[in-house]
């Protein structure tokens, strides 16, 4: 993610979130306050993204030979852990104090501006990350969907599911607010801060799932390996492939293990000398981060996907 992007976005979720908790103490809406706490845990959960794609981008050395990609899974997790699962506890223990001692709304107008400006401003936000996350799709050839829901890219993903449960949040407090009006019931107000910390739970669950995955290793998706192996079999050095292990190890980046049966009949030491340069040729693809190669045994089968 484009760290100004991230940093533009959390301001704007701080200047939100302020908004909606002064507008939900003073008409004493409950699901607008799960909705001012919905926006502090996106406010925080940008400060863990930074973390991350900082931490993640950090060159391997001696210590770390496959590199720091993975802070960025952990980083991701902690907010995850930490940030959605806290709001949405707060949420729905907002929705269970109106449902035993009901409050009625005191000024809807403002309720309702404040969620209109906040519904455009996370519009944008989501419009600015969908546009990143289609055009980071189109360069490795994926459905946006999917590589938002599967890539490797955890800020991005994120950043767009929190971007999408803030308005599905704002569409839910809206209705909320308006079936309190109507009816003068206060349950319509304690069901959507309910609804509120229902879908952070949600998006906390889902974005726990998919940095586990990362985190306890992940293949890439089958067109991914089938690039590899065509980049291998491709090289002129390269007769055939009969193993292949692939493993992202950050955004973007894949440690590769193969065994490879190389053209002619070289010595030992020359064949050790050129696969070492096939390890320096092949890390200077944009996928690969590590390649460690080793030779094929005769009678194994050749792998083409």
């Amino acid at each position: 993610m484009d760290v100004m992007a991230v940093v533009i976005a959390f301001l704007a979720n701080i200047a939100i979130a302020v908004a909606k908790t002064v507008v939900a103490l003073l008409s004493g809406s409950a699901s607008l306050m799960a909705e001012a706490i919905h926006s502090w845990a996106d406010a925080g959960n940008e400060i863990f993204l930074l973390i991350a794609d900082r931490k993640g981008e950090r060159e391997r050395d001696l210590e770390h030979p496959t590199g720091y990609g993975r802070d960025s899974y952990i980083w991701s997790l902690f907010a995850a852990v930490g940030v959605f699962t806290v709001g949405a506890v707060l949420s729905v223990v907002t929705g269970v104090q109106q449902l035993v001692v009901p409050e009625p709304v005191t000024d809807y107008t403002a309720a309702y501006i404040v969620l209109a400006i906040a519904f455009v401003l996370e519009g944008f936000s989501l419009a600015q990350s969908s546009r990143q996350a289609k055009k980071t799709a189109e360069h490795y050839q994926r459905d946006t969907l999917d590589y938002v829901i599967n890539g490797s890219n955890p800020t991005l993903r994120a950043v767009i599911a929190e971007d999408t449960a803030a308005l599905i949040g704002l569409v839910i407090a809206a209705l909320s607010i308006f079936l309190h009006q109507i009816t003068g019931n206060p349950l319509f107000d304690a069901i959507g801060s309910l609804l509120i910390g229902v879908l952070l739970g949600v998006v906390a669950v889902l974005l726990i799932g998919r940095n586990r995955r990362f985190l306890i290793g992940a293949a890439p998706p089958p067109a991914v390996r089938a690039r590899v192996i065509a980049l291998l079999i491709g090289h002129a050095e390269i007769e055939r492939v009969t193993y292949l292990h692939l493993e992202f190890v950050g955004v973007g980046r894949l440690f590769l293990v193969a065994a490879v049966d190389l053209t002619g009949n070289d010595r030992e030491e020359q064949i050790a000398e050129r696969l070492r340069r096939l390890e320096q040729d092949l890390e200077t693809d944009e996928v690969i981060s590590n390649a460690i190669l080793t030779l094929s045994v005769h009678d194994e089968p050749s792998i083409t996907e």
